[in-house]
C-alpha cells in the first residue's frame, strides 16, 4: 500500500525585514509566512509556504485566513489519502474549494516536496525536468528614497549578487515617480537594466502620461500599471509600442492568462505559482503565454524560502525565461529559517539539486518566528 497522510499542521510565521519595503499598496516592515507541513505514514515530511503582500491590501487573502481555511477545509479532504499523487488531491480540493489561491499552492508544494523525497528527486524533475541549474535574479528597490536606491544598487553590483533591478513608484505623485526612475536609471548606466512595477497605483491617463518619457528615460518595461480589472486599458496601454507592458495581478490563473492574451493586453506575464494557485497551474499559465508569444518572468510574492525555491524549481524547466526573475524574497529578510540558506551569487540563485524541494528547515529558526 503507498503511504497515506496523517497530519496536515500550519503555523504562521514573522520575520523582520531588512529595511522597510514600500509598494503603493502597502508599506512592509516584517513579512508574514504560513509554513505548511504534511506528514505521512512512512514518516516522511513535506512542506508547503503560502506569503501575502501586506495582509489583505494586495489580495483576497491573509495569512490568518490562509491558516484558517487550511486547517478547517483542506486537512479533512487530505487526512487519510494516499500520498502518491497531488494530481489528484488536486483535483478533490478543486471540486470542493474554490478560489484560495494561496493555500492551494502551498498545499501542492508541500505535496510535489514529499513525492520527490519518495522518489528520490528534485521538484523540477516532477515538473518535466530541469534545463538551468541557476536562475538570474533581479533586486527590487522600494525604500522610496532616490539616492538610498542608487547606493544599494551600487553595492549588489559590486558585491556581484544582482545586475537588474525593479523600481517600486506608484505611492507618490507622478512627476516624482519619473524623476526617480530616471535618477536612478541615469546613476546605473546604459547596460543595467531597471524596470518599474506600479502595483496598480496609476489611472489609464496617469499610465499613458509616463510611457513615452519611461521609455525617453531608459526604462525597460512597467509592471500592472493600472487596475487589474481594466483589460481594455491594459491592451490600449500595450498597443502605445512605448514600453513592454507585464501583467501581474491581472494574473489569478490560466482563465485570465487565456482573456488577456485573446485580447492583446500584455507583452509579458510575470509567473507567481501562489497567484496562480500552485505549481501546476501556473505551469498552465507558462502555456498560454509561450503559445501566444507572451514573455516570461519569474515573479514573486515576497515569499520566504520554501515558496521560493518551489518557483525556481517550475522556472528552471522554462527554455526561455525573457525577462529572468526576482526571486529575492528571502534576502529581503533579516534572518533564514532553513539549516543552510539559498544560494544566490554571481547574479543568480542555484537550484537545490536534492530529493524534493532539496531544503532542510533550521528547527529552532521556525519555532522562534511562530506566531503565538
Amino acid at each position: 500500500m503507498s503511504a497515506t497522510i496523517v497530519s496536515v499542521h500550519t503555523q504562521i510565521l514573522d520575520i523582520p525585514t531588512i529595511r522597510p519595503h514600500k509598494l503603493s499598496v502597502s508599506i512592509m516592515e516584517h513579512q508574514s509566512m504560513v509554513l505548511v507541513r504534511i506528514r505521512t505514514s512512512d514518516g516522511l515530511e513535506g512542506i508547503g509556504e503560502a506569503t501575502t503582500i501586506g495582509g489583505l491590501n494586495y489580495g483576497s487573502e491573509s495569512p490568518e485566513s490562509i491558516k484558517v481555511n487550511i486547517d478547517t477545509y483542506f486537512t479533512p479532504l487530505l487526512m487519510g489519502s494516499p500520498a502518491d499523487n497531488p494530481a489528484s488531491l488536486r483535483t478533490r480540493i478543486n471540486k470542493v474549494i474554490k478560489g484560495n489561491h494561496f493555500a492551494k499552492s502551498a498545499v501542492e508544494t508541500a505535496l510535489y516536496d514529499l513525492l520527490g523525497k519518495r522518489l528520490g528527486v528534485p521538484v523540477s524533475t516532477l515538473l518535466g525536468g530541469a534545463v538551468h541549474t541557476e536562475l538570474p535574479v533581479a533586486w527590487t528597490l522600494a525604500s522610496g528614497d532616490t539616492q538610498k536606491d542608487i547606493a544599494e544598487a551600487r553595492h549588489f553590483l559590486e558585491t556581484r549578487r544582482h545586475d537588474t533591478f525593479k523600481l517600486k513608484v506608484g505611492l507618490r505623485s507622478l512627476k516624482d515617480d519619473l524623476k526617480h526612475c530616471a535618477a536612478i536609471k541615469a546613476a546605473l548606466g546604459e547596460h543595467i537594466s531597471v524596470r518599474i512595477d506600479v502595483n496598480q497605483g496609476w489611472s489609464e491617463c496617469q499610465a499613458l502620461q509616463a510611457l513615452r518619457p519611461l521609455a525617453d528615460a531608459g526604462i525597460d518595461l512597467v509592471e500592472q500599471p493600472i487596475a487589474e480589472k481594466n483589460r481594455e486599458g491594459m491592451r490600449r496601454l500595450t498597443q502605445q509600442g512605448y514600453l513592454p507592458i507585464m501583467a501581474d495581478e491581472a494574473l489569478k490563473g490560466p482563465e485570465d492568462g487565456l482573456a488577456l492574451a485573446r485580447g492583446e493586453c500584455a507583452t509579458v506575464f510575470a509567473i507567481k505559482i501562489e497567484q496562480a494557485g500552485g505549481l501546476r497551474t501556473a505551469q498552465d499559465l507558462i502555456g498560454i503565454a509561450q503559445a501566444a508569444g507572451i514573455s516570461l518572468y519569474g515573479g514573486t510574492m515576497l515569499e520566504g524560502p520554501i515558496s521560493t525555491i518551489a518557483s525556481a524549481h517550475l522556472f528552471a524547466t522554462i527554455d526561455k525565461l525573457e525577462w529572468g526573475t526576482e526571486l529575492f524574497g528571502p534576502l529581503l529578510m533579516k534572518d533564514s529559517i532553513l539549516t543552510e540558506p539559498l544560494d544566490y551569487n554571481n547574479f543568480t540563485l542555484q537550484v537545490p539539486r536534492g530529493p524534493g524541494l532539496g531544503i532542510t528547515l533550521d528547527e529552532d529558526k521556525v519555532r522562534h518566528y511562530t506566531r503565538a
